[in-house]
């Protein structure tokens, strides 16, 4: 068992140098545009946030259904639905914000990747 295990063992070298797996190298991996960074990730928090929001509404959908009639959890559903719909008008407010500042301000639009930041090299 031992013998077959180091022969096994024996190809894993053989197998990242050649970078068979597809990783790529450090000089391959640097960010050369940080405006299309910024944008990928302020779309990917408006995503989040908006799947956040969904989760949370039907969250408080489903505790509302099964309170029973009582009073507290119901107070409680309609409580986290109400926080639901606050950061729903937050998430809208901030997407509508960075596309005003975006616009008076000329430098491209942060969800389309064409924010004009300038390259650090």
């Amino acid at each position: 068992m031992k013998n077959k295990l180091s022969y096994a063992l024996s190809f894993i070298p053989t197998a990242l140098a050649a970078n068979s797996i597809g990783v790529p190298k450090p000089d391959q991996a640097k960010i050369t545009d940080i405006g299309k960074l910024l944008s990928s990730g302020v779309s990917l928090a408006i995503i989040l946030a908006g799947v956040l929001v969904f989760a949370f509404l039907v969250w408080g959908g489903i505790a509302w259904i099964t309170s029973g009639g009582d009073k507290t959890k119901t107070e409680e559903a309609r409580n986290r639905i109400t926080a639901a719909l606050v950061g729903l008008a937050i998430v809208a407010a901030s997407w509508a914000l960075i596309k005003i500042i975006s616009y008076f301000f000329g430098v491209g639009d942060i969800f389309d990747g064409t924010i004009d930041i300038p390259k650090p090299y």
